[in-house]
């Protein structure tokens, strides 16, 4: 495949930040996006809400869906995916793309918190996926992206942030295992992660402003997203993609257009990655 025109797509989350860059991506395509997302009304923090992001896709060409809910919620999900396929006609791609996080270690972790990121990151994925996949069946080039981690079991990793590691490499699992279970069908999952930090709210709002000068747009997961999608499904699955490294592949070499700051800002590596598969002189913040 070389377009997602006319495919149907179903993400959770995806009203902001990485979620809604890829949607736009594939708005430009003019595929069909439904979003479900928990914000429905103005956020004093948050840019957009799930109907604003909707009307952006619209914006870019796109055919948009949105769904005032939360992946927590199984009637959420099942009427996500039931007006999905009532209005699309099915579902080709789904995206986990809703996250939370908090770094916080074990002692200061509040139970809440510990509960709240397993059942978005953990349980949200597998619900999700597992809604999906009666109508994947049926679609011709069938793909499940989660965005989450390389199992990265090195203790320095895991030590950092159990509880939030927990629950992204639960993610990560989800890709492990249906990767294998559904191979047979034909159904790719596979799970793309950044090679740097990406200027999102998440990151604004947890570090501060500075922080962001060394990250990278969201549009660098949304072109690597995209270059993963059009792929067969048959042909691809059960990876654990790298921005970077899919867009390398595919020959791109201009970095610079993805920057949130200046060239004098170090971009910054991200989680669970000890070192590039390429030299970077500008990565900093995790050991080699």
């Amino acid at each position: 495949m070389s377009s997602l025109r006319g495919k149907t797509i179903l993400m959770s989350g995806g009203s902001r930040g990485i979620g809604l860059a890829v949607a736009l991506r594939a708005a430009r395509d003019g595929a069909n996006v439904a979003l479900l997302a928990k914000t429905a009304e103005p956020h004093p923090k948050l840019e957009n809400t799930v109907y604003s992001a909707a009307e952006k896709i619209e914006r870019a060409s796109g055919r948009a869906l949105p769904i005032a809910g939360d992946v927590r919620d199984d009637a959420a999900i099942a009427r996500a995916v039931t007006e999905t396929v009532e209005r699309f006609g099915g579902i080709d791609i789904c995206i986990n793309n809703a996250s939370a996080i908090d770094i916080s270690p074990t002692a200061a972790l509040e139970m809440k918190r510990y509960d709240l990121m397993q059942d978005v990151n953990v349980r949200g994925t597998f619900a999700l996926s597992r809604a999906c996949i009666p109508h994947l069946q049926h679609a011709p080039n069938p793909h499940v992206l989660t965005m989450s981690p390389p199992l990265n079991l090195r203790p320095y990793w895991v030590g950092r942030h159990v509880g939030y590691t927990i629950s992204k490499y639960g993610m990560s699992l989800c890709t492990l295992g249906m990767a294998e279970e559904f191979r047979a069908a034909g159904i790719a999952f596979n799970s793309l992660w950044p090679q740097t930090s990406i200027a999102t709210a998440a990151v604004r709002n947890r570090r501060g402003e500075e922080a962001m000068q060394g990250t990278r747009r969201p549009e660098i997961m949304a072109d690597a997203a995209y270059l993963v999608l059009t792929r067969p499904s048959r042909e691809c699955t059960g990876n654990f993609f790298i921005d970077e490294q899919v867009l390398r592949e595919a020959g791109v070499t201009d970095f610079d257009q993805y920057r949130y700051g200046g060239a004098e800002h170090p971009l910054t590596r991200d989680f669970y990655l000890d070192g590039p598969p390429h030299q970077i002189s500008d990565l900093a913040g995790a050991p080699d």
